[in-house]
Order: structure tokens, then sequence, then C-alpha cells
């Protein structure tokens, strides 16, 4: 089980959230679709922490942003965010 940590709500288990994915910064609209591909399919660099958005499904209904240790499932900086956009 996975407390994440909402801005609102204090932690909560994982059951009251669907996961958004990892945060990505999309490219232009215009861009090709060799960016699009990268941007989406090929992290910049395998770290351990990684950025993701939740959406707090059973509680406040907000998109939270948040860093996760892939390691050991540590959550750090969550804040309420437009879907997980930069």
């Amino acid at each position: 089980m996975l407390l994440v940590p909402c801005p609102h709500c204090g932690d909560r288990d994982e059951s009251e959230f669907d996961y958004g994915g990892r945060a990505i910064d999309s490219p232009a609209l215009q861009a090709d679709l060799t960016q699009w591909h990268e941007a989406i399919h090929l992290p910049d660099s395998i770290e351990s922490n990684v950025t993701e958005i939740w959406f707090h499904t059973a509680g406040c209904e907000c998109w939270i942003k948040l860093q996760r240790n892939i390691h050991t499932h540590e959550f750090q900086n969550p804040v309420i965010s437009n879907k997980g956009h930069t």
C-alpha cells in the first residue's frame, strides 16, 4: 500500500487515486513525429525520482503532481496541478 500525499487532504491510500502517468513537457503541436515520440516514450534519463501525476478521485478531485522515488516509492513535493501539464 502506498500513501499518496495530497496537498488538500493529507496522506491518503493509493486506492483513492487514479494514476495519471509520468508528467512530461509536451512539444509544440506542430512538432514532428520524432519529437513527440521522444517526449512520450523516451525519458530524459533513468533516475531515482520521477515526476508523476495522480488524480484524487475519492477525495478533493484535484490533479496532483509529485515526485516518486522508484526504488523506495517515497513521495516528495506534492502540488496541485493542471492535469500534470507544465
